[in-house]
């Protein structure tokens, strides 16, 4: 790598909500591509959690050809269909999801036969064959040795130990680190690490990974991660992008909500309101910790502020705009029948205004009508913040006049950690 910043992405967990980080990355190809910047990857450590892990892993595995990458993602999330990541056929859902609630209801019948033990909500088979094609891990050293990208990492939540774990795959001699309940771990990357960080809790079954001599059951990467930036930081990223999933730039809810709320919330409102804090709110909480250390470092003499051992970074956060639960609720209908079905059983009802159980469906539409809404919403987030990305980059900017309404947004500070 030349002597310039190391840059670093950050993508973070949600679902099928990962769809909108697709779409800030073909605004980021497009920004690059008019201010006539370099062709080249320009994040040198990415770092993926949940459905952020694979499009993470996605654009390592090419990083010496970014656009192509960005467009492969594209692609590949405009022709979504559920079927491409869990079983959506009537017996497939009878064999997990109707299971799995019938073991809730009746477990206590149902414990008496030793083969009624379903592990998972829904099957997520497909997405490992998809996986396969969306993500060439046997490029990814390859990639690395000649320059394109310097590490790759994706974190996973072990359900045996409790720790959160980076899995770290590099060709720099990295030392692995820990923190408190936090753990990082020097591995090749392989498709089972994908599908632990992507296992979202109850929803997806868990996948063994060996860590440390042992084996232990991990899920979703994005249970138990208190500082989502801090694995770029400690790979060597000077400048980082950091794409969210929501909460963090969405309008509110207005006070009186969405029809029904003076109901009794039912399963799917409570297991959507749980999702939302496990994807969303660790990232929102880790930005505002930088905002204090950065003010506090503001406040110190530059001699005194060399001997913290902290150092500034330059941090870019873009996040929806709009809130993806809305968005969801206007697509519930794209869900396939038997999905439909099975999520109706647990609370899943209506559409657009009347729906309810929005915020848990966003999660498993994976579906094209709203995967495409998301990365338009993704586009035009960006877009409007073009001059901040440019400069956030280092590109030139001066090829387009900034319109008044596309005036750029004040950007998050930060600090390493």
């Amino acid at each position: 790598m030349s002597s310039r910043s190391v840059t670093g992405l950050i993508l973070t967990g949600g679902g099928a909500r990962a769809a909108y980080q697709v779409g800030v990355l073909k605004a980021v190809a497009q920004i690059r591509r008019d201010c006539q910047g370099i062709a080249r990857n320009p994040f040198d450590v990415i770092v993926g959690t949940s459905a952020g892990a694979l499009n993470a892993a996605a654009l390592a595995c090419r990083a010496d050809d970014f656009d192509h990458a960005v467009q492969v993602l594209v692609d590949t999330w405009s022709a979504f269909h559920a079927e491409q990541v869990y079983r959506a056929d009537s017996l497939g859902v009878i064999r997990t999801g109707a299971r799995w609630l019938t073991m809730m209801s009746m477990g206590w019948v149902l414990a008496r036969w030793g083969r009624a033990r379903p592990r998972s909500l829904l099957d997520n088979s497909p997405l490992a064959r998809l996986l396969h094609d969306l993500v060439p891990l046997h490029r990814l050293h390859e990639v690395m040795s000649a320059g394109h990208l310097q590490a790759l990492a994706v974190s996973a939540s072990s359900y045996g130990s409790g720790l959160h774990v980076t899995f770290y795959d590099t060709l720099a001699d990295t030392k692995p680190w820990s923190r408190s309940q936090r753990l990082a771990v020097p591995q090749t990357i392989t498709l089972d690490h994908l599908l632990a960080s992507s296992a979202i809790p109850f929803v997806f079954p868990a996948v063994s990974l060996g860590i440390e001599g042992r084996h232990e059951y991990f899920g979703d990467g994005s249970m138990r991660q208190s500082a989502p930036i801090s694995p770029a930081v400690r790979l060597g990223a000077e400048r980082i992008l950091v794409v969210g999933a929501g909460r963090m730039h969405e309008p509110a809810l207005p006070s009186e909500g969405r029809m029904g709320s003076n109901e009794y919330p039912n399963l799917a409102q409570i297991a959507g309101h749980a999702l939302s804090n496990i994807f969303l709110d660790a990232l929102a909480v880790d930005v505002e910790r930088l905002e204090r250390v950065n003010r506090t470092l503001s406040l110190l003499s530059p001699e005194v502020r060399a001997h913290t051992g902290l150092r500034t970074l330059d941090v870019l956060v873009i996040a929806p705009s709009q809130r993806l639960d809305d968005i969801a609720a206007r697509h519930l209908g794209s869900l396939p029948h038997a999905i439909r079905a099975l999520l109706r059983g647990i609370g899943v009802s209506g559409q657009g205004d009347d729906a309810r159980g929005a915020a848990l469906a966003s999660y498993l539409l994976f579906e094209a009508p709203y995967t495409q809404e998301l990365m338009a919403l993704g586009v035009a987030d960006t877009m409007i913040r073009r001059d901040e990305v440019a400069q956030f980059f280092g590109w030139d900017s001066r090829c387009w006049a900034q319109r008044p309404s596309e005036a750029p947004q004040p950007r998050m500070p930060s600090a390493s950690r």
